[in-house]
């Protein structure tokens, strides 16, 4: 008898923020992952025979090196201006960690890497926000995986937990206008926060190149 097929690992980061609880979900759920290894700075309080919790971020992730193994690595860190006004810091948790999540991925075994990036990426931008989401794509595609995978979402769509006046605001905007993006400028239409998990989970059982970018059109088709 052959041996048994054994499931994938994940290695998620973000599990806590709106894409990534969503893809913790998908990932708990789905089959073909036998185990799911999130790393966040404090306890889920989710009781699943999959999910493995290591407590940690960017400081003291290297110390935990020895806990994961990992097929897969899916990247949904980032901050706000208001949560983060500090520059370095910002930077911190939206390009260093990434990047050094997707470098220690690597090191334990992962072949793939899936990142929530932001539309209009730049790395010679002169806006800070561009420019950072530009550098952390160039810097994560640098780890040299065997499949990177970059989404990139415009308006982030859907109820969040936390209160965002202007956002919701900007969310019902989005809701009107969606339709009037067409072309080349659908890459701006907005996106459920499900749709992007749902999207990017789809992605990862699916023959993929070297390098694969998802905009709004190619996102919408993987759902």
């Amino acid at each position: 008898m052959s041996a048994e097929k054994k499931g994938k690992k994940a290695l998620l980061f973000g599990a806590s923020g709106f894409v990534g609880n969503y893809l913790l979900e998908g990932l708990l759920n789905d089959p073909d992952y036998e185990q799911v290894t999130v790393v966040v700075r404090k306890d889920l309080n989710i009781s699943n025979q999959k999910l493995k919790v290591l407590i940690g971020d960017y400081h003291s992730l290297p110390a935990l090196k020895d806990e994961i193994v990992a097929d897969e690595v899916f990247i949904a860190l980032g901050t706000t201006k208001k949560n983060t006004p500090d520059q370095k810091t910002y930077y911190q948790v939206d390009h260093d960690y990434p990047v050094l999540a997707a470098q220690t991925g690597k090191e334990k075994g992962a072949k793939s890497v899936f990142l929530v990036s932001a539309v209009g990426p730049d790395a010679d931008s002169s806006v800070f926000y561009i420019r950072t989401k530009g550098e952390t794509e160039r810097d994560i595609i640098a780890q040299d995986l065997q499949h990177t995978h970059i989404f990139r979402p415009s308006m982030i769509m859907g109820n969040r937990k936390e209160s965002r006046t202007l956002e919701k605001s900007l969310i019902t905007i989005f809701s009107v206008i969606n339709p009037l993006f067409i072309g080349p400028m659908q890459k701006f239409r907005g996106i459920e926060g499900k749709d992007i998990a749902k999207a990017m989970l789809a992605a990862a059982k699916r023959p993929a190149g070297k390098l694969k970018v998802y905009e709004w059109k190619e996102m919408n088709a993987l759902l």
